[in-house]
């Protein structure tokens, strides 16, 4: 690789670094073996994370940003411990969002999927596929994804269908898949298929409520005797009970009244029969828990096919289940009579509007509810009783849930193992048949007879009747069926002698969204345990979501959306900024207020390491690159203490990122990882280098140069897991002695010399820091110029600091005129200085012939002038009425202003007694 460290750094140089990555096959855990950089024998010493397969259709946007980013991290920090890493990449084939997206292109030129026919859809979907892949996959390449690509997987691949093909006869041949029919999430918009539950989602929306009035049977009124819409359909009725409904035009499929024995007025009409207005039909009123007695009038008209509570109410009371709706929400006319075909919102208005004409609508009032809507296509979702493929999910929920209470599988952060298992206890039979096309086809096959045959193999004849006139089930299954073999079908499963099966699974870390927890975790978790046995990961880690700098969820139609987009974001800033970004604001399950301003001070943070490795790099000179030939390493007898310190606090800084990362902690430990380089390395170590560097005085130049580049070595691999691209350039520019390995991303991370921390040095030089602080304070305080070395006095007291050993570095850091630098016990404060008093130290700085005294007492009297008059004029307005009538954070305002003025007052009523 190309190394060229001219000018500042710009991200155009990430894809030349990528690009040496994949030539050196660096990704790949076989090139770690064939390295010798792992021991293949050492199972504790593998490491396997599996991309969450993102939509094959979709592009890159924040959500991908911060997985790939937290992932890569994990991936690139175990690589140079040493372990062989394998970080598994892939996509989803994503069946209704890929349809949905290829439906929509074919409709632009004219073609209509159901007039191209399955076949060809799926060639067309395919032909899709094929050209959009590749895009997902190169904008993950530009994050600095660290995966095998030699390994990719998407779930419609031959290997990963022969995998859920497996899946599927296993579980139905233990009974745990079955078909039935049931009530489920239907989708009439551009699905129009069965969802999940997950995938159907709650919405607050304003609506109605419509109360009506249902005749009752008695001995006066048998039923109508006239036409529905002749405005006398009810005509003689004497007796009526009333419902309230949010859904009128389901009443054409009710075949119940429910109410409560208990309740003032409907409970005496328990066991009596009603007329369901329209249809004329005869219908039961019974009383049921479900309902709630506060609800609208306390009976509830019951249309067990078209929703959940009704539809248990139906099943426990053996009530007919009538399918008013087909499959585009449109009334069946066998049910329908005059409102046959129309869609569900027309039919509703014309049996308002009818049930007004028959004096049976006896108000309508607003009414806020909640309605579930399409994640993919946001139609409102119908509730429909309908024959579909189910996944038995209590047992394998059971099963998951003890996996995460035994510990073998923890989830971060705690809460959220608290919600997977109230999830877990609560779970309903998983709904894995879609009426789709794209996606796996439901291996079962039916005969003339209606048996079913499901086996490895197509099957020829059926395996109950030998008839061999089959035709396979329509449906597809639910995409998560497929994503929830994931951790094992793309290491090889179901040949559990594959080698990568062998080596990686179970394997380490998934990190996903908290917000696909149960659509996918627990999947994977169930599906895992029932078919290999063990658990699929031992970590389950879960980030937020990323929003914007106002907690508000990132969408396409905010403004200024483009400042969001990574794309444009790696563009400008580089794709190390972006993941810095990221990572240094990840804490499990906890959302990230993503405030644009972050990217510059990482891109500061970034130009830091790259012109401070610069600093150190200008400073080696011919032969500097064999330093540890002459013999002139690390050798401790000739280490100063600033050296000493410099030391003792890397040591200390890898064990504590160390420890950070091994818990998950990424915000603390980029924070640390940024605090000591800039913080300690940069502003303190180095300037206190350059004395030695520069002056002749100083004979020794190895020492510092070695700690410099020894320092810098161990920064640069522990910053590469969040900043891989420029890392590895500054690195690769390193001398070759300091380097182990071809390359930064196949080094090892720092080891931790304990014999190099030194506990009381660090205190020691806290307290030199904190002086040379207080100087330079002092100094900007009484408007000392920088170009002016100014006299100190020292009294240590009773510490330990070595001042005089650290004069040269003192003096050049607070300018200091090293001539008039003292260090004594019991030192007699001379007249017009600053005074510093701090862990015991007492320091003071002589200002006369400093500074222009006489002006610089008018400009303090003057200050002191203008602070009393602020003074005044708050005391004056809290002695008013203002106090009384104002608003009370007002009041406190004001407080809290006139107390930190009178602080000021103080501290400038102190400096001009310094100054008399």
């Amino acid at each position: 690789m190309k190394i060229d460290l001219d000018g500042p750094y710009t991200p155009d140089r990430e894809n030349e670094v990528y690009q040496f990555w994949e030539e050196g096959g660096y990704f790949n855990p076989d090139t770690q073996v064939s390295l010798g950089l792992v021991d293949h024998g050492d199972v504790e010493g593998r490491f396997c994370l599996t991309l969450p397969p993102p939509n094959v259709t979709g592009a890159l946007h924040l959500g991908h940003a911060i997985t790939i980013a937290i992932e890569d991290f994990m991936a690139r920090y175990n690589r140079l411990l040493g372990k062989e890493t394998l970080f598994l990449p892939g996509s989803d084939h994503a069946g209704i969002a890929t349809q949905n997206v290829v439906e929509r292109e074919l409709l632009k030129k004219g073609i209509k999927r159901k007039e191209l026919g399955r076949k060809k859809f799926i060639e067309k979907v395919w032909e899709w596929k094929h050209e959009y892949h590749a895009r997902i996959t190169e904008q993950s390449k530009r994050l600095g994804m660290s995966s095998d690509w030699s390994r990719e997987r998407f779930t419609l691949d031959d290997q990963l269908s022969d995998a859920v093909r497996q899946a599927f006869v296993s579980l139905y041949k233990k009974g745990l898949i079955y078909r039935g029919t049931y009530m489920v999430n239907w989708c009439p918009g551009r699905c129009e298929s069965a969802i999940s539950d997950l995938e159907a989602i709650p919405r607050e929306q304003q609506g109605n409520l419509w109360y009506i009035k249902y005749p009752l049977i008695n001995e006066d009124w048998k039923g109508p005797e006239n036409e529905w819409g002749s405005g006398r359909w009810a005509e003689g009725a004497t007796e009526f009970i009333e419902v309230a409904t949010t859904r009128p035009e389901t009443l054409l499929g009710d075949t119940g009244i429910a109410t409560t024995e208990n309740h003032e007025i409907y409970g005496k009409l328990v066991g009596r029969e009603a007329i369901l207005p329209v249809l004329g039909r005869q219908i039961p009123i019974f009383s049921d828990p479900h309902v709630d007695p506060e609800f609208g009038t306390g009976a509830v008209k019951v249309t067990p096919a078209h929703d959940p509570n009704d539809y248990e109410m139906g099943r426990d009371h053996d009530l007919e289940f009538i399918n008013v709706l087909d499959e585009n929400a449109r009334m069946v006319p066998e049910y329908a009579g005059k409102y046959a075909n129309m869609d569900r919102y027309e039919c509703r208005e014309a049996i308002v509007n009818d049930l007004d004409e028959e004096g049976l609508l006896i108000k309508i009032e607003p009414h806020v509810h909640s309605v579930a809507r399409c994640q993919r296509c946001d139609t409102i979702v119908e509730p429909r009783v309908s024959m579909q493929w189910f996944v038995k999910a209590k047992p394998l929920a059971a099963a998951a849930m003890e996996k995460v209470r035994a510990g073998i599988t923890t989830i971060l952060p705690d809460r959220e193992e608290k919600r997977f298992f109230h999830w877990m206890e609560n779970i309903r039979d998983w709904c894995i048949s879609r009426q789709l096309w794209w996606g796996h086809r439901i291996p079962v096959w039916y005969c003339e007879e209606g048996h079913q045959t499901c086996e490895l193999d197509d099957p020829i004849t059926c395996a109950i009747c030998g008839n061999g006139k089959l035709k396979q089930d329509e449906d597809v299954l639910d995409t998560w069926f497929s994503s929830g073999l994931w951790p094992f079908s793309t290491l090889g499963w179901p040949d559990e002698t594959a080698s990568d099966f062998n080596r990686f699974y179970p394997t380490n870390v998934r990190e996903t969204g908290y917000d696909i927890l149960f659509f996918w975790v627990a999947r994977e978790m169930m599906l895992g345990i029932e078919l290999t046995g063990h658990a699929p990961y031992e970590i389950v880690y879960m980030h937020g979501i990323v929003r914007n700098e106002k907690g508000k969820k990132i969408s396409k139609s905010m403004e200024n959306i483009e400042q969001y987009d990574p794309l444009n974001i790696i563009t400008k800033y580089g794709a190390d900024v972006l993941r810095y970004t990221l990572v240094s604001n990840a804490v499990p399950g906890r959302d990230i207020n993503l405030d644009p301003r972050q990217f510059e001070a990482a891109k500061r943070l970034c130009n830091k390491i790259w012109n401070s490795t610069k600093f150190v790099l200008s400073q080696l000179g011919e032969g500097d690159d064999q330093l540890p030939r002459k013999g002139e390493g690390l050798a401790k007898e000739r280490l100063l203490q600033v050296d000493r310190w410099i030391l003792s606090r890397l040591n200390r800084i890898i064990k504590e990122i160390t420890s950070y990362i091994e818990k998950f902690d990424f915000l603390n430990a980029t924070r640390e990882m940024k605090n000591f380089f800039w913080g300690e390395f940069c502003d303190w170590y180095i300037e206190a280098t350059k004395i030695r560097l520069y002056d002749e005085v100083y004979g020794d130049k190895t020492t510092p140069k070695v700690v410099l580049l020894h320092v810098i070595n161990a920064c640069l691999t522990m910053f590469h897991p969040v900043m891989p691209y420029l890392t590895e350039i500054l690195w690769q520019s390193l001398p070759g002695f300091i380097k182990k390995a071809p390359a930064l991303i196949i080094a090892n991370w720092p080891d931790v010399d304990e014999s190099m921390i030194d506990e009381n040095l660090e205190e020691n030089f806290t307290i030199i820091m904190d002086l040379i602080r207080e100087i330079r304070r002092l100094r900007k305080k009484f408007n000392v110029p920088l170009s002016k070395e100014i006299p100190l006095m020292l009294d240590p007291g009773q510490l330990e600091p070595d001042f005089e050993a650290l004069k040269d570095e003192i003096c050049t850091l607070a300018k200091i005129n090293p001539a008039e630098f003292q260090v004594k016990k019991t030192i007699e404060p001379p007249k017009r200085s600053g005074r510093i008093v701090m862990h015991g130290v007492s320091a003071y700085l002589p200002l006369e012939g400093l500074i222009d005294l006489d002006a610089e007492r008018e400009r303090i009297s003057k200050q002191i002038d203008k602070i009393r008059g602020y003074i005044e004029k708050s005391t004056r307005k809290l002695d008013s009425p203002f106090s009384e009538k104002a608003d009370p954070e007002i009041v406190q305002k004001e407080r809290e202003k006139l107390a930190s003025n009178q602080e000021k007052l103080k501290q400038l009523e102190e400096e001009l007694e310094i100054l008399k």
